[in-house]
């Protein structure tokens, strides 16, 4: 049935949803990565909060098993965050060239196959917990309890999917509080939910496994209600235009799933080399992994918010306004992380004590305080070298520098700091993504600069706008975008 439209699902084609063509785009960085920081920021300070009430059950098992299983969840995250990031990239370049009814129509046909997608990925993980679980490395009692976790939680993979995609879309349309507010709601229920069922009801780590579940239903109804009856953002479901529609979405939402599934590879060769130090060292770097996001929200929070961004003003034929945006957003990134690296290392003791943490994890903790953290200067500069490769029709050297950096930075740095201890491993890990990080914002800027060229070739059976616009170059490179052709 189609949805019913309302004053701000605007007519097909109204040029007013199309915002961020105009206006300081420091202004929008800024709004929209802030915005978006504080959803993911209240969803990841839920997720620590939980850590931190199963850490006062006083069984290091429990902490290492969720370590374990927040490896796994990365994988499942990773699928989605992808999936959306294609999604939301192909209905912001229609809504930024104007065209409505495509976007509604695009979004009709992205959701559903992102919802099957991530149905086939929670029925795999039930099946196949055990296995995975094997590959990194958990045993015993912490094997046991990272299984029985991962199959509760699996029938909930579709709804986070679903959550995800919706609140792409209403990003897309620059609607940045209502999907700050749809994780906002998710993360407040974890947060009333978890102490209810963890310790009021003794259910634990299989409690913090339901309250899971259940904010994820409120995540996928909210988001659901903002995109599709708020804003009429979603479409029919078109048979015939389906298979086209899919085709579009996965041109960038595939090479974005390989690029997001590169993170959780490496995590979990890390994971597997700590896992050998015991279960303290998994403990410590569970901690760091729910710490990591609260204190970096913005960062994490950029590679999906500037994206609209860059989609929308690429749509619209403004080179200019898309250089702008990536030169912001990095200077976002640098103030950002220097800032948290500050609280990091006056709060250390603080966090260290308030974990209970000792020994091996309390090491690893204040390492990530003290040097660690300074590390997300360059993992914010790949992600959003990640946005303006994924938007500007650049998908495959995404894929390409997260790979390089989960493969040939990740392995080899980690197998040089292993005689060093947990420790040496993850400064390993950090090295690596020094070096890939730098390398792909140098080649973004390279990319992003290229837009102001004008190329005949890329220029023909392209309307040609006025000179000195550079929109015949852009218009072109969005064309063939959509069409699946751009590469490396």
């Amino acid at each position: 049935m189609q949805p019913p439209q309302t004053p701000s699902s605007a007519a097909s084609g109204a040029p007013a949803e199309a915002r961020f063509v105009t206006g300081s785009t420091l202004r929008h960085v800024l709004v929209m990565g802030s915005t978006g920081a504080v959803g993911l920021i209240a969803v990841f300070a839920v997720d620590l909060l939980g850590l931190f009430y199963l850490s006062r059950l006083g069984e290091q098992p429990v902490a290492a098993a969720v370590g374990f299983a927040g490896a796994v969840g990365f994988f499942q995250i990773g699928v989605g965050i992808g999936l959306s990031i294609g999604l939301g990239a192909v209905v912001s370049r229609a809504i930024g060239a104007g065209e409505m009814a495509t976007a509604r129509r695009i979004a009709a046909s992205g959701l559903a196959v992102m919802t099957a997608a991530m149905v086939l990925i929670g029925l795999a993980t039930a099946l196949a917990a055990d296995t995975m679980l094997g590959w990194l490395g958990a045993t015993g009692e912490v094997h046991r309890l990272a299984a029985r976790y991962l199959i509760i939680v699996a029938p909930s993979v579709p709804l986070l999917g679903l959550g995800m995609g919706l609140s792409a879309l209403l990003r897309s349309v620059g609607d940045a509080r209502r999907a700050m507010n749809v994780t906002l709601f998710a993360a407040l229920a974890t947060a009333v939910l978890d102490p209810l069922l963890i310790f009021a009801l003794g259910l634990g780590l299989e409690g913090a496994a339901i309250g899971a579940v259940l904010s994820r239903l409120g995540l996928a109804w909210l988001a659901w209600h903002g995109a599709v009856r708020r804003h009429g953002l979603v479409g029919r479901l078109e048979a015939g235009a389906l298979v086209a529609d899919a085709r579009r979405v996965m041109t960038v939402a595939a090479p974005a799933v390989l690029t997001n599934l590169a993170t959780p590879v490496g995590s979990a060769w890390v994971t597997q080399a700590i896992a050998g130090f015991g279960s303290a060292a998994i403990a410590g770097q569970a901690t760091i992994e729910r710490l990591s996001p609260v204190a970096f929200g913005i960062v994490y929070a950029l590679s999906g918010a500037v994206g609209p961004i860059m989609a929308q003003n690429l749509g619209a034929g403004r080179a200019d306004r898309v250089r702008a945006t990536l030169r912001d957003s990095m200077l976002v990134v640098l103030g950002a992380v220097l800032a948290a690296w500050a609280a990091l290392w006056a709060l250390q003791d603080f966090i260290v004590a308030a974990f209970s943490a000792v020994g091996e994890t309390a090491a690893l903790i204040r390492l990530f305080c003290n040097l660690l953290a300074g590390g997300f200067l360059f993992t914010g500069g790949l992600f959003v070298a990640n946005a303006a490769f994924n938007n500007l029709g650049y998908p495959l050297l995404s894929t390409a520098f997260n790979w390089g950096r989960a493969t040939l930075g990740t392995i080899p740095f980690v197998a040089l700091g292993v005689p060093y201890g947990p420790g040496g491993v993850l400064i390993g890990q950090m090295a690596a993504a020094a070096v890939f990080g730098t390398a792909a914002a140098l080649v973004a800027f390279r990319v992003v600069g290229r837009l102001h060229a004008t190329d005949t070739e890329e220029a023909a059976g392209v309307e040609l706008a006025p000179a000195g616009s550079g929109a015949p170059a852009v218009a072109a490179l969005a064309a063939r975008a959509d069409r699946g052709r751009i590469g490396t």
